[in-house]
């Protein structure tokens, strides 16, 4: 093992084809160490880009040369399906998974290889279409914790639970970015075993990284020099990075100190933590074959827009406003922070959506054109946010969906097409409140949550239920953000102890009257009491 640790002092140099023979040599007997030496069991995360692919098959090619009793200990090797992935990888992860298996069967290898995918309940689609999340920002970057963290940690925690500890192998380099390097630096410091670093995001497992010191140029030399054990081909994996511009892969996440897809080669298609998504947009300039994914780059450039407060919310999506101070052009305001997209855009997100998809089925390649950017599953899961948690009971995703595709949306979740509202009863509301959006809301809240109490035996929380609705949606956006406003003012009246402020504005009592009529100052006016005065008085 010595000799492959004299190696992390010779920092980043480039090593020649003899040196990287000799190092190799002393790393296979290293990894053989570590992997004889207990009975944990490792955890091998793969991105099958070129880092973590180097490192299984420095792993596969250890402990295959170990005689067959002592191969006893499993390695189980992971990867994570965002749903979203660039469909090209995708595809070529599937076959490597698959071979993966095929090749461990076959050769008697301790090899257990895992696809992870995200739960439903926090797919992208699910949140950004179904719950209205904004496209992800560095400011709200609610996708890598779903899509990447959760599955693998989820992973992880059971094979913990079932052994009580296990050591994560992982392809990390130290050149990768000064950042990367800082991080595992820090690591090294607290190393509890030789090589093997702490996991502060997963208690009893440790971390191995055993090409940590290795240059671009010794991986791509590694890969094209020593053959696939499990029948992949390297070629195919160094043809795939040369059709793009970038050079880093998309790592296996597993906390968020870990960078990312944001600077990576290979990542979400969907992606909005970068600029532009170079890779993709490489693979249709570079290759006539690749041209039926523009239609993806393009529902990702709409996506990515500086200014979305058009197409969102004035609430958080709980209900209520929240405030920010903002300093723009040097000019000081207090804004409200835009909150999820509005039902136009959700449902124009899906038919954009649904459009790609049918369209890359007839232009793909053949061995492409059972293509998937959005599962049924997901699709009954919005449909079930927007009926039961927004209250749309128009039921437009079936609509939309028939209208798109042509055919009809077969929902697999039971009872899901029985409703006593539908899209008849939102026109006639539609009507009744005169393109009032605010009206429609309250009304569409009031309506549905009596139907949803009234499938139920006991009815206990249905005024609360129906207080919150007239508490979220019977304002104005321009009164809740002015009420908002007022109690910000309020509230930091009281922390600065200004108690003649105070005074002023709860004696005022101008956070609860807004306009009123001439003897009417002891009653409190809000936009729904002032709109049913109004269709009463009609």
């Amino acid at each position: 093992m010595t000799t492959a640790q004299q190696a992390e002092n010779k920092g980043q140099q480039t090593r020649t084809v003899a040196e990287l023979v000799d190092y190799i040599q002393a790393l296979t007997i290293e990894i053989q160490e570590l992997y004889c030496l207990d009975e944990i069991p490792w955890v091998l995360g793969v991105s099958w880009g070129k880092d973590s692919s180097t490192v299984l098959q420095l792993v596969w090619n250890a402990i295959a040369v170990l005689p067959p009793e002592k191969r006893t200990k499993t390695v189980y090797v992971i990867t994570t399906d965002t749903q979203v992935e660039n469909p090209v990888v995708s595809a070529w992860v599937r076959k490597s998974m698959q071979n993966l298996k095929v090749a461990a069967k076959k050769q008697g290898m301790p090899i257990d290889p895992h696809l992870l995918q995200p739960v439903i309940e926090d797919t992208f689609w699910v949140n950004l279409i179904g719950k209205g999340y904004p496209a992800p920002r560095n400011q709200f970057r609610w996708c890598t914790p779903r899509l990447k963290i959760n599955p693998a940690n989820q992973f992880i925690r059971e094979i913990v639970r079932a052994n009580g500890e296990t050591i994560l192998v992982l392809g990390t380099r130290k050149a990768e970015s000064a950042k990367r390097a800082a991080t595992m630096k820090k690591h090294q410091v607290d190393r509890v075993r030789d090589r093997l670093s702490p996991n502060a995001s997963l208690p009893n497992s440790l971390i191995y990284t055993p090409i940590e010191d290795w240059s671009n140029n010794d991986v791509w030399i590694y890969l094209n020099q020593w053959d696939n054990p499990w029948g992949q081909s390297n070629k195919e994996l160094f043809a795939m990075y040369r059709g793009a511009t970038a050079d880093n892969e998309c790592p296996l996440v597993v906390d968020t100190s870990t960078p990312s897809c944001g600077d990576s080669r290979f990542g979400c298609w969907v992606c909005t933590l970068v600029n532009k998504d170079k890779s993709m947009e490489a693979m249709i300039q570079n290759d006539e074959e690749k041209e039926w994914m523009q239609p993806l780059l393009d529902i990702r450039n709409e996506l990515d827009i500086q200014d979305d407060r058009d197409k969102r919310d004035f609430r958080r999506i709980w209900g209520d406003v929240q405030l920010f101070e903002r300093n723009k052009d040097g000019k000081h305001s207090v804004e409200p922070i835009p909150g999820p997209y509005i039902k136009y855009w959700r449902e124009h997100w899906l038919r954009r959506l649904l459009e790609a998809q049918t369209k890359t089925r007839r232009t793909a390649p053949e061995n492409m054109r059972d293509i998937t950017l959005i599962t049924l599953e997901e699709m009954s899961e919005i449909r079930r946010i927007w009926l039961e948690e927004k209250h749309e009971f128009d039921d437009s995703l079936p609509r939309i969906y028939q209208e798109v595709t042509g055919e009809d949306f077969q929902d697999p979740r039971p009872g899901a097409d029985y409703s006593l509202l539908g899209r008849d009863e939102w026109i006639v509301l539609e009507e009744i409140c005169e393109g009032d959006a605010m009206h429609l809301e309250l009304m569409a809240k009031l309506l549905d949550t009596e139907r949803q109490y009234r499938k139920k035996t006991r009815r206990v929380g249905i005024y609360e239920t129906l207080e919150k609705c007239f508490n979220t949606s019977s304002r104005s956006p321009e009164d809740a953000i002015k009420n908002a406003r007022l109690k910000r003012e309020l509230s930091e009246a009281v922390s600065q102890g200004d108690v003649a402020k105070v005074k002023q504005m709860t004696l005022g009592d101008v956070a609860a009257i807004n306009e009123v009529d001439e003897g009417e100052s002891d009653e409190q006016v809000t936009w729904a009491s002032m709109k049913f005065k109004k269709k009463n008085s009609e």
